[in-house]
């Protein structure tokens, strides 16, 4: 998410955060809203995109194929296993 990749919906998410926490300030501060607004952004923009972060459905698509390649590599020890019985007992 770095600043020259960011989406709309990553800016629009950023802003949101940083008027929440602009409002969260107390009342005496807040006619510096507009500097802190401002400074939350810019903060939250460098520090948001050094994390290495994915979308949402990218990570549940990703999370699907795990599952199916982890159900599959469970039916494959299956079948070795019983390859290596029946293995076993004709040798024997």
């Amino acid at each position: 998410m770095s600043s020259s990749g960011e989406s709309f919906r990553d800016r629009f998410r950023i802003d949101e955060i940083a008027r929440r926490l602009s409002e969260s300030v107390p009342p005496s501060v807040r006619a510096l809203q507009a500097d802190l607004e401002s400074n939350f952004r810019a903060v939250l923009r460098a520090n948001l995109g050094k994390l290495d972060l994915v979308a949402r459905d990218e990570f549940d698509a990703q999370s699907r194929v795990l599952e199916r390649t982890r159900a599959r590599l469970e039916a494959l020890e299956a079948r070795l296993a019983e390859f290596e019985k029946r293995t076993k007992d004709s040798a024997g």
